[in-house]
């Protein structure tokens, strides 16, 4: 070889061979963040406490947010509303915990008299909890209450305690019967347990509650089923994959990475490989002379989990409508031309089908997440058949372009017929007989979806934009992209987070200590549809305060002194009574409890039996959450 050659490949060898050996090395040992997030919290004999928890021996990012841990005397703590909870156990693979009060932990006499308050943006209570309440300082006997042998020492004397494990009929506090009360959630079994005399009301306390985790269960598995160990993106805030090599957004890259077992075969490979590529490139280079041109760039993979709205549609078959292109969509439509609605969803736009039928198109917005809410509705209409559901008759999906298309209904929305306070269309308030019609209709249409398909499906947003009329008024059931399938056996279903619209949230959607979430959820969106539709809740007018409570307290008062003018106005003695069964009827659909509150079968016949055979249902013990103003549509067609 020529010397000149040899001189000049010398240094190359050196330089390959330095970088050869710190690949070996850097592949023969494991990722930081890697490392440190494969333990689980070490503290006192409570074991496996992983993702989304941190702190003690886990850093910050192996955790998220509002999940970190303390260790306080060999006990794993949490804190939430400035109060301390024990963790007592994980469930990993049912996403849970089971925590208890600190300030309640063998003993029922606090510092403090305070409500247990969860942060319902990162917990909810699981279908297995039952309220417990504690009232302190009652100085009668309060019916329903159960005295405690037990009684709390403070510095002005002894203190009674009670408790309950259902709602009294009034609550002990409000009527000065007691001087505090503190609810604390405990696990139903517990409960049965301690009417039977089988457990004392310390064990039931000590034993906590259940909550459920609202994570991404989804992202974290595929984390971990690829090899990595989940966390968080400090940088952005997001999710985080932290791999044997590296960080991932989604998952580990195991096509680079390959099997752990390989690792240190992969580095001697490469140490022996890469100098030996390069002398050849290098001997190319010299004896040919020509540049090598042979680089192309290509599109990168994108990581992120995307939803497979094709297989989706492919999966549910016979069920799904007439698929469109883009193309046709845009014919329909005139080129967008005719918009009747616009929304947080996108755009409605009135249409014509080559058979000449009016339609009804809706554009869903590009920003409309990764296909879920689209698949769902497309899903749950295609299974229906109801004259009180609105008919799909078909969709279009291509990739960013996803558009519903529907029967058109030319008296819009119901929202568009109640007369709310300050509104100037006063002449568009439906007759009492009309909305009592349209009431059972709506119930009817209900009735179909929790018992009439093959599959029940739940609603979760039943309000008056997604109550459709047509040209006779015949409303339908529209928008079913919140909507979620169920076997009909199931009589309880899991879900992550809210879902629906403030005022029409049932109690247990929000937070698992009402119940479980079921069909009995629709039930109450249906409950506070009529209360609107008949003028009975007066806070949702823009002229009342948003601090006064949603529930009606004044609609039970002039009910029971038969003061129908006070709710309803001046309206002759047919129409009372059609308005006041509606109203009755409506109470019993929102009472707290889910199991209080009848089907929408019962509900059906409630509306066509006479008004002589309704009771008033009972005042609900725990009121909805404060209301927020909703986002902003204006719509005449909403779907």
């Amino acid at each position: 070889m020529h010397p000149l050659l040899l001189q000049s490949l010398f240094p190359l060898l050196l330089i390959t061979s330095f970088l050869s050996v710190n690949v070996e090395l850097s592949l023969g040992q494991d990722n930081e963040q890697y490392a440190n997030c494969g333990e689980d919290i070490n503290c006192g004999g409570v074991g496996g406490i992983t993702y989304p928890f941190w702190g003690v021996n886990r850093a910050n990012y192996c955790g998220l947010p509002g999940f970190g841990v303390k260790c306080v005397d060999n006990t794993p703590m949490i804190n939430m509303s400035n109060i301390n909870y024990r963790i007592l156990k994980m469930n990993s693979i049912a996403s849970s915990v089971t925590v208890a009060r600190q300030d309640y932990w063998k003993t029922i006499c606090p510092l403090t008299y305070v409500n247990t308050n969860i942060n319902f943006s990162l917990f909810s209570y699981t279908s297995e909890v039952t309220n417990l309440t504690f009232y302190y300082g009652c100085n009668t006997s309060v019916p329903g209450l159960t005295s405690s042998s037990q009684v709390c020492s403070t510095n002005k004397g002894n203190i009674t305690v009670s408790y309950v494990t259902q709602s009294p009929p009034s609550d002990p506090v409000a009527t000065g019967a007691c001087k505090n009360g503190v609810i604390v959630p405990v696990f139903t079994t517990a409960v049965v347990a301690l009417e039977a005399n089988q457990m004392t009301i310390g064990e039931v306390v000590d034993g906590g509650s259940e909550l459920d985790l609202e994570i991404d269960d989804d992202q974290c598995n595929r984390c971990v089923e690829s090899g990595g160990k989940c966390g968080l993106n400090t940088t952005n805030g997001g999710f985080s994959c932290f791999c044997h090599d590296q960080a991932y957004a989604t998952i580990c890259n195991t096509t680079s990475l390959g099997r752990q077992g390989s690792r240190k075969e992969l580095a001697v490979g490469i140490a022996v490989a890469v100098p030996s590529i390069i002398i050849i490139i290098f001997f190319t280079i010299c004896i040919t002379r020509k540049r090598i041109l042979a680089f192309f760039k290509k599109d990168k993979r994108d990581d992120e989990f995307e939803f497979d709205v094709e297989a989706r549609i492919r999966n549910y078959g016979s069920f799904t409508p007439k698929r469109y292109s883009y193309a046709n969509v845009k014919k329909m439509t005139d080129s967008f031309k005719d918009k009747i609605g616009k929304g947080g969803y996108g755009t409605v736009y009135k249409g014509r089908l080559p058979d000449g039928l009016l339609v009804a198109v809706k554009v869903l917005s590009e920003s409309k997440g990764n296909g879920e809410e689209f698949i769902n509705e497309v899903a749950s209409i295609g299974r229906t058949s109801h004259v009180n559901i609105v008919t799909l008759s078909g969709f279009c999906y291509e990739r960013d372009k996803r558009a519903l298309i529907y029967e058109f209904m030319p008296n819009g929305s119901l929202d568009n017929f109640i007369h709310k306070h300050g509104s100037e269309m006063t002449n568009c308030r439906l007759e009492w007989k009309t909305l009592s019609e349209i009431a059972v209709c709506i119930a009817r249409g209900l009735e179909y979806l929790h018992r009439g398909c093959n599959t029940r499906i739940l609603h979760f947003d039943i309000k008056p934009q997604n109550i459709l009329l047509d040209k006779d008024f015949c409303p339908k059931i529209s928008d079913f992209g919140l909507a979620k399938l169920c076997e009909t056996k199931e009589s309880i279903v899991s879900m992550i987070g809210a879902r629906g619209t403030a005022g029409y949230i049932a109690p247990e959607v929000f937070s698992r200590s009402f119940g479980g979430v079921s069909h009995k959820s629709d039930v109450y969106s249906y409950g506070m549809l009529i209360l609107e539709m008949v003028g009975a809740r007066k806070n949702l007018d823009s002229g009342v305060s948003r601090t006064s409570e949603i529930f009606p307290n004044y609609v039970y008062k002039d009910l029971e002194l038969h003061k129908a003018e006070h709710i309803f106005g001046d309206i002759s003695e047919e129409e009372k009574e059609v308005a006041r069964k509606m109203v009755l009827i409506s109470l019993w659909c929102i009472q707290t409890i889910p199991s209080d509150r009848p089907s929408m079968t019962k509900v059906v016949e409630m509306l066509e039996g006479p008004l002589h055979s309704l009771q008033i249902a009972p005042k609900p013990f725990l009121f909805s959450p404060t209301i927020v103003a909703e986002d902003s549509v204006t719509t005449s067609q909403t779907i």
